[in-house]
């Protein structure tokens, strides 16, 4: 798939691909002309940092703003807002944090996190009643509500074999009664 970009200004680093088989597109830090430039981020920081970039992200089809792994694990710095929607066709700012201990600098240039398409499912909602949604067969799980470390406990339900589902069940019916 082929995605369109635009530079918002001269001097703007395009986005790379350091490996043919990376996920994602790094993206730079490009600061509009007279901004501030490095950028100081103390512990629990967080600043909004310019990419000078557009992306014509088409319908069915999001950008995920991600962490790099060498940011996130080297220096503590974690992106946050990171949904770019097909309809938004603004300049794409990327909000990082400074969760670590340590001062970081942030200069014009830099790689900053980068940015993935993902498929997007269109849905819509259908408000239920019904406290427990999984009395009929939308998942093949029987988890619950059991939260974490739950996978390694007797279940609560009994499973459900979505393959044997009654040929006269309807949808609210009490579960496998035949």
């Amino acid at each position: 798939m082929i995605l369109e970009y635009h530079k918002t200004r001269d001097g703007v680093i395009s986005p790379t691909r350091a490996n043919p088989s990376d996920a994602g597109l790094d993206i730079y830090f490009n600061p509009k002309p007279g901004a501030d430039s490095p950028v100081t981020l103390k512990p629990g920081d967080t600043a909004l940092f310019s990419t000078g970039l557009k992306f014509g992200v088409p319908h069915g089809y999001m950008l995920e703003v991600k962490n790099r792994s060498g940011n996130a694990s080297k220096r503590s710095l974690l992106v946050g807002a990171c949904v770019i929607d097909s309809g938004y066709d603004g300049e794409v700012f990327v909000n990082l944090h400074n969760v670590g201990s340590t001062t970081q600098v942030i200069e014009s240039g830099m790689k900053i996190a980068q940015v993935v398409l993902i498929p997007v499912v269109h849905f819509r909602l259908l408000e239920s009643n019904a406290d427990d949604l999984y009395e009929y067969p939308i998942t093949i799980s029987a988890r619950g509500s059991n939260a974490l470390g739950s996978t390694d406990a007797s279940p609560a339900k009994q499973a459900v074999d979505v393959y044997d589902i009654p040929k006269n069940w309807e949808l609210g019916d009490p579960p496998w009664q035949s």
